[in-house]
């Protein structure tokens, strides 16, 4: 999601082939990227990620991207946001332009149309005069149709409840239609509220987690400890004041702790929260993200390294002292 926005595109592609040379095959985009939303960045990342791809073995690659939800600030995108058949359709063949493929492996609804608390609301909010009517079916009938035509072939959720994936599920098992398989969330070290629910839901329904922000908006790389840097994304864009969460006094107490613990074995703060994540068992893959090539290495260098249960349990004891600071 920084493609087009804090890279350019010649950056873009050779991250991407650093990336390939290393094993990763999962792609993960949205039309509503690059990161933050502007009307002239708009589809960038995907245009960016579709210029590499017309010259890659198609097969080998998993590509995913995401249709958008509702936002009265996101109407430069389309009038009607949300997921009724005509704008699935459109806001798919759009995507599959850009992204100069015939299909997409994966096609994502980036986050609910009715009121769910994501995006830091940590409680449920009362949908009281919600205007949202339910049309779960409407949306898996409409996505199954796409499957069929060959121009996706798996769906997912994203920013999605513990309702509403089992909504899907029960839906989809009534009325014989392929389910979503993955969930795209938040997760990471100050952001476990997963646990709280949905990680019985994706390990028992098989709807695996794509753990989006495990170094929380980079917080967990350890950039923020001392001082602001001015080419972090917290500083850069204002309008991404929801993400300060990560650096509220609360997520910066226990951020110091896995710090100090990443420490004492020799790990970076880094290289703990990532690896962290990747040894969740309802975990199927990490979305990491970088600016540079330093930070790409890095990230996935971790998945060489595999925490010690006596690591895991001091990463358990420093939780307890700040359950979920940001969620």
């Amino acid at each position: 999601m920084t493609f087009g926005e804090q890279n350019t595109e010649t950056e873009a592609h050779k991250q991407l082939n650093y990336a390939l040379e290393q094993g990763v095959n999962f792609i993960d985009t949205a039309e509503l990227y690059s990161i933050p939303g502007r009307p002239e960045t708009q589809g960038s990342t995907e245009k960016y990620v579709g210029t590499w791809l017309k010259d890659q073995k198609r097969d080998d690659l998993v590509i995913g991207t995401k249709v958008t939800g509702p936002s009265p600030g996101l109407t430069y995108i389309r009038k009607n946001l949300g997921f009724s058949k005509g704008v699935i359709l459109n806001a798919l063949e759009k995507s599959l332009k850009r992204l100069q493929t015939d299909y997409v492996d994966l096609y994502q609804l980036h986050w609910p149309e009715r009121k769910v608390n994501i995006f830091g609301l940590r409680n449920f909010q009362s949908p009281d005069n919600e205007e949202w009517e339910d049309n779960f079916l409407e949306v898996l009938e409409t996505l199954n149709g796409l499957i069929k035509q060959g121009k996706i072939r798996q769906i997912g959720v994203s920013n999605e409840s513990s309702w509403g994936v089992m909504h899907y599920t029960h839906l989809a098992k009534q009325n014989d239609l392929q389910n979503h398989i993955t969930i795209q969330n938040a997760y990471s070290l100050l952001n476990r509220t997963f646990e709280m629910n949905l990680a019985e839901v994706s390990y028992r329904e098989n709807i695996g987690l794509l753990a989006y922000s495990p170094l929380a908006f980079g917080a967990l790389s350890g950039k923020y400890l001392d001082h602001h840097p001015k080419n972090g994304r917290m500083e850069l864009f204002p309008q991404m004041k929801k993400m300060r969460k990560y650096l509220s006094n609360e997520a910066v107490f226990v951020t110091k702790k896995y710090f100090e613990l990443a420490k004492e074995y020799d790990l970076s703060l880094t290289q703990l929260a990532l690896a962290f994540v990747n040894q969740r068992p309802f975990v199927c893959s990490n979305i990491i993200g970088a600016t540079t090539m330093e930070q790409l290495k890095e990230n996935i260098n971790s998945i060489n390294i595999t925490l010690s249960d006596e690591i895991l349990e001091k990463i358990e004891n420093i939780n307890e002292l700040q359950p979920n600071p940001a969620p």
